[in-house]
């Protein structure tokens, strides 16, 4: 069994903030692999459900982000895990908006929600890092990940949430590679052959006709990053 963590903030006013995107994921999985009802638990609200065979708890802790691990840690107590059984979902400005890693322990870079669990629980715990890109300086990172996602970032977020929730399977049995090639397809799709040819009847020099650019919102914009 595991335990989903995703991190945020609770309350209406942050609900589409950047520091929420695991919130958002948690509750995109929920939706659409038919997990039960959330319902308040833990300092937090959990929905519970299987992947197949596979049990799994989605948890949001309510304690607001710099407290997240008195969430964690009772949620875990009470199921009797090991850390090794947490995922935690959290946003990355460390990582370019829309791309997703996945790994097992490491640090928790300054980030408030993965400082306090490593308080209780130690690095030694699953994460699903989920990129926003940085605002280019240290001080305005607060007012950054406590804004909302721009109306203009709405397509390439709904790719991100549907692949997490598309590989969320592979995460419960601690598959990261088939977890992150769910992702891929969802956010960079193989392009489609153009099947384009130069007519027989033209010049050799000829180039053919330029098909138009199948990349998506998300990969143009991952693009820019590399």
């Amino acid at each position: 069994m595991k335990l989903i963590v995703g991190l945020g903030n609770p309350g209406a006013k942050y609900a589409r903030n950047r520091h929420n995107i695991g919130f958002m994921a948690v509750e995109r999985i929920a939706a659409d692999h038919d997990f039960g009802p959330w319902k308040a638990k833990f300092q937090g609200s959990i929905s519970e459900g299987r992947f197949g065979s596979d049990r799994a708890v989605l948890l949001r802790p309510e304690t607001f982000m710099n407290r997240s691990s008195d969430s964690v840690a009772a949620a875990l107590q009470f199921f009797k895990l090991e850390p090794s059984d947490v995922i935690v979902l959290h946003d990355e400005l460390d990582l370019a908006p829309g791309k997703v890693k996945a790994k097992m322990g490491g640090g928790h870079a300054g980030h408030n929600g993965l400082r306090s669990i490593h308080g209780h629980l130690g690095p030694e715990y699953g994460r699903v890092r989920i990129g926003i890109g940085h605002p280019g300086h240290k001080d305005r990172v607060s007012g950054y990940v406590l804004s909302d996602f721009a109306k203009a970032e709405a397509e390439w977020l709904e790719d991100v949430l549907r692949g997490i929730s598309d590989g969320a399977p592979w995460l419960a049995v601690g598959d990261n590679a088939k977890f992150m090639n769910a992702v891929a397809l969802r956010t960079a799709p193989p392009r489609p052959s153009t099947g384009i040819k130069a007519p027989a009847d033209a010049p050799k020099d000829s180039a053919p006709p330029q098909a138009e650019d199948a990349r998506g919102p998300l990969q143009k914009l991952m693009d820019r990053f590399r």
